[in-house]
């Protein structure tokens, strides 16, 4: 365990939207109360220099470069890379056999196979690595609300899951060629290795791994306007659907898992939504100060409504009655990865560990054979040759209408 106050300095390989993200909540750092870390982004890494440019207002930036092996000479504790998913499997290794700890972003490889390989990776560094994969959505203080309810046994007997990430980035069918709908880059899962752990990471938390699934995908738009302006296939699934059995026979429930690049009517919207034999809750990020809770009141079905503060795995400065947005939640994801690594996460919610980024490819990996088979397949668990970390949630200060 390493002593509370230590500054960790953090180097950025990928210059985009995630990683201009992960600046920004370093940089506020100041706004968590008592956190026993403190980073500081001491090196940037991409490809292409104008991608830089934004990070040369970060003062406590010494080190800018094209390379991110220059990332790994020991002058940085924690690399976080965010690039194209077909440079995970390379970059995470080199990271790891460098002895540096890494937070990776998702998913975790462009297959099961990649991913096989980088937990290869950190059982060969034994232990001398601290690796976690990016997953922020459980950090809004409503989806916290909604996951201690389930491990609290409040639901009774699970009757029915439904987790889903669905937006609207992709219903115009003249928007260009990205590199997201190619299979070459994105993987042949595509819109599953986009999405697929933000609502995989909390059931496989909580114990929901499917027993077996039943996978629809949807290649909507199958061609569009490439770089010269000509028609270019799309070659991966934007949207999937996922029907799964939960647990053995006799005491199985169902879990619906979406994810979806064109859902129309939604902008950027996660949802968690559980319901059991003694109540039930809902939690999405379309309304972020919300909880729906669902009791029994002698012969009622009552759903309530709980209004959420801004407080969630880690205190901030923010008033408790203020609503949490996205950029909230990343800096809570770090907070906990960060309190992890240090031995100070306490009980607390902490980020998606190599195991369940693992459990996650092997149910996308099921959901791609059903496609292909039109039938209900199981999952191959058989590469997990150890138990899954497991990790527990403490709200601070949610009565949650008790």
């Amino acid at each position: 365990m390493r002593e509370p106050g230590e500054t960790v300095r953090v180097g950025i390989v990928g210059g985009g939207l995630m990683g201009r993200e992960a600046a920004a909540a370093i940089a506020r750092w100041p706004t968590l109360l008592g956190h026993p870390v403190r980073p500081v982004v001491t090196a940037v890494c991409d490809v292409d220099d104008r991608a830089l440019s934004w990070f040369r207002q970060l003062s406590s930036i010494s080190r800018f470069t094209a390379d991110y092996r220059h990332l790994l000479d020991g002058e940085v504790d924690v690399v976080y890379v965010a690039v194209r998913h077909d440079l995970h499997d390379s970059i995470y290794t080199d990271v790891i056999a460098s002895g540096t700890d890494l937070f990776a972003e998702k998913p975790f490889g462009i297959d099961l196979a990649a991913a096989t390989r980088i937990v290869q990776a950190i059982d060969a560094a034994d232990g001398g690595v601290f690796v976690r994969c990016s997953s922020e959505f459980p950090f809004f203080p409503g989806a916290q609300a909604v996951i201690a309810l389930a491990q609290s046994g409040a639901f009774g007997q699970i009757i029915e899951v439904v987790s889903s990430f669905s937006h609207s980035s992709d219903m115009d069918p003249a928007k260009p060629l990205n590199w997201k709908r190619e299979r070459r880059y994105c993987g042949e899962a595509g819109v599953m290795n986009d999405l697929g752990l933000h609502v995989l990471h909390v059931p496989i938390r909580l114990g929901w791994r499917p027993s077996t699934l039943f996978a629809v995908l949807q290649d909507l738009v199958t061609h569009r306007p490439g770089p010269d302006g000509t028609l270019a296939r799309c070659d991966t699934f934007e949207n999937a659907s996922l029907l799964c059995a939960v647990g053995g026979p006799g005491g199985s429930f169902p879990m619906t898992v979406g994810m979806k690049r064109i859902d129309p009517g939604q902008m950027n919207t996660w949802l968690l939504r559980v319901v059991g034999m003694t109540g039930g809750a809902e939690f999405s990020t379309r309304y972020p100060k919300t909880v729906r809770r669902m009791r029994l009141d002698g012969g009622d079905q009552v759903w309530q409504e709980i209004e959420m503060g801004s407080q969630s795995v880690f205190p901030s400065i923010t008033g408790a009655i203020f609503e949490s947005g996205f950029s909230d939640a990343i800096q809570q994801m770090w907070a906990a990865y960060l309190a992890e690594r240090a031995g100070h996460l306490d009980g607390r919610f902490g980020c998606a560990t190599p195991d369940e980024a693992l459990n996650a490819h092997a149910v996308v990996a099921a959901a791609l054979e059903s496609d292909r088979l039109g039938t209900t397949v199981a999952p191959d668990y058989a590469v997990l040759e150890r138990e899954p970390e497991v990790g527990s949630v403490r709200v601070a200060a949610l009565e949650l209408g008790r």
